[in-house]
């Protein structure tokens, strides 16, 4: 009688544990295939999502790097499960091209107020060049003239980053494609020989975004300032709140969101409301992304930038943590 009470109050107990660690741990037998952009920039938010995910107890496949459309195609084909890099107008064609709300879904707003648009050195917008349209001016353009072409420099946007297809269309909206040249390649090479100029008292025109770590090396107000557009003008007619603090930047002001496969988050209610409920502080992003600017670029140096903000976080991480748990117990 002693052995077959004890036996079930083993069994009871194991069944109790089991439970509890299921609870805790609802991702745990599933690997999630996540896809982001070859740019150690946007490890961070990643790994703060993938952080929370083991913790969940998922496992974490190596990530797969492609450029911002492949990401899409990447996810619209099955071939991965979610990306934490989507801008939520920008990259909106990909999203469309990719199948859309038939197969992906926009889920949470991981990141609030991404910004992206034209800036000069703060002397020339001193002088009088505050709005992009005026570069339409031979004599204006030729300030920015770094080539001897007579045309501005615009130090611009990579090919499949989305910032092109928006460049693209307002250089010719705008009627500038005599007076300025859009130099595309490699960002970082372009922005760096773009700040060695800024340095040598040199004119400079260039896009850039936030959160990235260009605005913590050549601050809007102190050594820049961001350019009007002469209208809000955005490629296929499509429309998008383009003003910030009064000024029109010609870019939609953005949020950076998950996107995930439909199948994934049906399968994987914890995950989907973790990528719902999660948020960082685009000031944290800034300031991650200039600690990498300034060396702390290792994968190392990432993991540690990401200890460092749950823990100052944690309460949020926390609930992140509950809520996800909650919905996969429902």
């Amino acid at each position: 009688m002693f052995r077959k009470t004890a036996c079930a109050t083993l069994m009871a107990s194991t069944l109790l544990a089991s439970h509890a660690f299921g609870a805790d741990m609802p991702g745990a037998g599933t690997t999630v295939r996540p896809v982001m952009a070859p740019s150690v920039e946007e490890i961070f938010q990643h790994r703060v999502l993938f952080r929370a995910l083991e913790d969940l107890g998922y496992s974490i496949a190596e990530p797969q790097e492609v450029e911002y459309q492949t990401i899409h195609l990447a996810l619209g084909t099955g071939d991965g499960d979610f990306t934490a890099v989507h801008w939520n107008n920008l990259h909106d064609t990909f999203f469309q091209e990719s199948g859309g709300d038939d197969v992906l879904e926009k889920v949470g707003n991981l990141i609030d107020g991404a910004l992206q648009g034209y800036l000069i050195n703060k002397s020339a917008y001193d002088a009088g060049i505050q709005n992009l349209g005026d570069l339409k001016d031979p004599q204006n353009a030729a300030m920015f003239d770094a080539d001897g072409d007579g045309k501005a420099d615009l130090a611009g946007c990579a090919p499949g980053w989305g910032c092109e297809r928006v460049i693209e269309h307002q250089l010719s909206e705008f009627g500038l494609r005599d007076t300025i040249a859009h130099n595309q390649g490699a960002y970082n090479a372009i922005m760096a020989d773009s700040i060695a100029r800024n340095a040598a008292g040199e004119n400079i025109l260039y896009y850039t975004w936030t959160p990235y770590w260009v605005s913590g090396a050549l601050v809007p107000g102190e050594d820049v300032e961001w350019l009007s557009v002469p209208y809000s003008s955005l490629p296929d007619g499509a429309t998008a709140e383009t003003t910030f603090n009064g000024k029109d930047l010609g870019f939609a002001v953005d949020s950076i969101r998950v996107v995930a496969t439909d199948d994934f988050l049906a399968a994987n209610p914890a995950a989907g409301k973790l990528f719902e409920v999660a948020q960082i502080s685009i000031n944290d992003i800034s300031a991650q992304n200039k600690l990498v600017a300034d060396g702390e670029d290792d994968s190392a140096d990432i993991d540690r930038h990401v200890d460092s903000w749950i823990a100052n976080n944690r309460a949020t991480y926390d609930s992140w943590l509950d809520a996800a748990r909650a919905a996969a117990s429902n």
